[in-house]
């Protein structure tokens, strides 16, 4: 068994490297590489443009992740557990619009700081999963530098969203208030199988809110160019 899943790590290793090197490559306001922080100098179109690919990326790479920690480590029957049981999300107190309906209604205003809001939420957790997956014996070097690559854009992306705030609705450089939500406690160290559970809620979670994350910014885009078909 222990032979089994070293070659599976091999295999996941050769088949996704070149992937993830593409992928991993960040996002700028500028031609060449950089991180989101420098966006003041750029157009308010090109920033959304730009804000709007790294949400992209964030939720394809979560969707992989997701996937990838599934085979790795939940049965199928688990799966079917976890959402018997209905895990809670840990943004499930937050603010944040869910339906098509209350979407479509609410103001740009309510968009921006909706995403802020979940991607603030998430970079706590993200850097306790990537602490989590590290003591897993199994896991692949592609699962954990997935996870470390998300949590990494994750901070540019909230970078971005913070200097579009102060370009879009001209209320001054807002600050990072993740560390202060209390959204997510990590401190209590559970049995194996509460922990493989816990943490594939999050991934599952994160998965979900990244969605969010892309949907709010794309309406956002399309409420720029054309206002009144945004389905």
């Amino acid at each position: 068994m222990l032979m089994v899943t070293v070659m599976q790590r091999g295999v996941w290793a050769v088949l996704l490297l070149p992937y993830l090197l593409t992928v991993s490559s960040p996002l700028d306001c500028r031609e060449e590489q950089g991180s989101l922080s420098r966006c003041p100098s750029i157009s308010q179109e090109k920033l959304l443009d730009r804000v709007i690919q790294h949400a992209e990326l964030i939720y394809r790479v979560s969707e992989e992740s997701c996937s990838l920690f599934e085979q790795m480590f939940i049965p199928f029957p688990l799966q079917l557990q976890r959402n018997q049981v209905g895990y809670a999300c840990i943004t499930k107190a937050l603010p944040i619009p869910s339906s098509k309906g209350e979407i479509q209604q609410i103001s740009d205003k309510w968009l921006l700081h909706s995403v802020l809001m979940l991607v603030q939420s998430w970079i706590e957790p993200l850097v306790y999963l990537q602490t989590s997956l590290d003591r897993y014996d199994a896991a692949p070097d592609m699962l954990l530098n997935k996870t470390k690559w998300v949590s990494e854009k994750l901070i540019s992306l909230e970078q971005g969203v913070v200097v579009l705030i102060k370009k879009m609705l001209d209320e001054g450089m807002l600050t990072a208030t993740h560390s202060e939500q209390g959204l997510f406690q990590y401190d209590v160290q559970p049995e194996m199988l509460e922990s493989v559970m816990r943490d594939y809620t999050l991934l599952s979670c994160f998965k979900k809110d990244a969605h969010k994350m892309e949907t709010f910014l794309k309406l956002l885009k399309c409420r720029q160019t054309d206002l009144y078909n945004c389905a």
